[in-house]
């Protein structure tokens, strides 16, 4: 795994009055009407934007929003993201209609020393997710200096993220980006312990990497999600129909072997709340594990989970958490994961916290003041998690060392 140690980031390059290309994270929840619901993403950049501002640079940021397909679509413009950072920085952020084309080209030729231009949603050209080499081309073209500062997307292989690196005179990372890589490695290289890893969501085949990695690291791994299921099927119990990946069967339990092996303490659910079916007007109960009814299916821990899983925590020095305990999204179902963050909140440990789910249970919880960092990445931090390189920070080493 490479060193982030190496990096270069905004503070260390001369970027006074330079022509800054910055790849940011605007990709917002928006509401039905078209508003945006959650700003965090936007506010997460602004120390990278006001420091380039602070240096006199003009500044290109460029980002996507949510899954167009190469094809425009009105609902998916950043032109509300523009009106909302005019507002966060108290100056106008011009908005070109399009990523490339004549109106960016004019917008880009004409700015100013201390001038921002949000570029159109990237996606919106079938050459970002293609990471084509042309369209990577035409977005770095008369730019000093690149930065990404979008750790969401640090784990996608895309033109403004990749490709565009080839094409630039410098490369280097912002705050964000820092920040995000910073507390990871804090966490994972030398942990204050014991270190407790909270592992849920519904596959197992989507978390098993992380789960293999961490267990090189961590004292403690809690289980909990719809995965739990899984192990517990593979331990010979009756789950009925809950979620269960019948593949990952035998790799469970050499997960929970190679744990025994390595001495690290695993804890799976006790009890649980079921229903008689996935809906949040089900009927429910709260059952032991042993009693699972047959025709029914778990949607959250029960209250001796919980209580055991708060037992497992105390005492921690360092935390990282991904992936809900259950189908928290339905308020029936959502005592076990918000319990869980309150766990979390109050204890005296480094709390790190990834992963969308999870991260959108803490902020309903009012408990993000009382996490030690929240990462603003899903995928990029579970690949993290798993041990691997990512796209966009290979891209930056090697800018830095090509000649």
């Amino acid at each position: 795994m490479m060193n982030y140690r190496d990096l270069k980031y905004i503070d260390t390059v001369d970027i006074k009055d330079k022509r800054l290309f910055i790849r940011v994270d605007f990709n917002v929840p928006m509401t039905p009407d078209g508003a945006i619901s959650d700003d965090i993403r936007i506010r997460s950049v602004l120390p990278t934007i006001n420091y380039a501002l602070d240096e006199g640079a003009s500044i290109i940021l460029a980002s996507h929003m949510s899954r167009p397909k190469g094809v425009k679509d009105p609902k998916y413009s950043l032109q509300v993201v523009a009106k909302r950072l005019s507002r966060l920085l108290d100056k106008e952020v011009l908005f070109a209609g399009e990523c490339t084309g004549p109106s960016a080209d004019e917008y880009k030729k004409h700015l100013r020393r201390e001038e921002v231009l949000l570029l159109e949603n990237l996606r919106f050209n079938p050459g970002e997710e293609k990471n084509d080499d042309e369209f990577a081309k035409v977005l770095a073209q008369d730019i000093d200096v690149y930065i990404n500062d979008a750790f969401a997307v640090a784990h996608r292989n895309h033109a403004s993220v990749s490709a565009i690196t080839k094409h630039v005179p410098q490369c280097a990372a912002g705050f964000l980006m820092k920040k995000e890589l910073n507390y990871f490695t804090k966490a994972t290289d030398n942990p204050l312990r014991p270190f407790v890893a909270i592992i849920g969501g519904a596959k197992v085949s989507s978390k098993l990497g992380a789960m293999s990695n961490l267990l090189d690291k961590v004292d403690k791994l809690i289980i909990g999600g719809g995965m739990a299921f899984t192990f517990l099927k593979a331990l010979g119990y009756e789950v009925g129909k809950s979620i269960v990946e019948n593949d990952m069967l035998r790799t469970a339990l050499d997960t929970l072997q190679r744990a025994r092996e390595k001495g690290v303490k695993v804890y799976l659910p006790v009890d649980c709340v079921v229903a008689d079916k996935y809906d949040a007007k089900a009927e429910s109960r709260i059952v032991t594990i042993q009693e699972i009814p047959h025709d029914w299916m778990a949607m959250d821990i029960g209250p001796s989970t919980n209580l055991l899983f708060s037992f497992a925590i105390q005492g921690a020095k360092t935390i990282i958490w991904n992936g809900p305990m259950g189908v928290f999204e339905m308020q029936s179902f959502s005592r076990g994961t918000m319990s869980m963050v309150s766990h979390v909140a109050n204890s005296y440990a480094l709390t790190i916290v990834g992963g969308g789910d999870t991260d959108v249970a803490v902020h309903e919880a009012g408990e993000s003041p009382n996490i030690s960092y929240i990462s603003t990445g899903g995928g990029a931090f579970l690949e993290l998690l798993e041990g691997k390189d990512l796209p966009a920070l290979k891209a930056l080493e090697a800018c830095l060392h090509k000649s």
